[in-house]
């Protein structure tokens, strides 16, 4: 997994990177849903949100995992 990251001379831990980058999946995957109308068959939309991105958290951990660094 991601150690560290170096952003001009400031270390961001790697899952705080990995936070981000599903963030940003679980905005546009909660968008979709909005518009298809999903969120009126939820019963508490919160909860639903969280567990959505955790999901999408450990899939996006898995991912970076699974592939193997580049090399330099």
């Amino acid at each position: 997994m991601l150690s560290e990251i170096d952003l001009y001379g400031v270390f961001v831990p790697g899952v705080q990177v990995l936070m981000v980058l599903a963030f940003a999946v679980t905005t546009a995957i909660r968008n979709v849903l909005a518009a298809l109308g999903w969120y009126r068959h939820i019963w508490h939309r919160s909860l639903f949100n969280l567990s959505l991105y955790v999901i999408v958290l450990g899939a996006v951990a898995v991912v970076f995992v699974a592939v193997p660094a580049l090399p330099s």
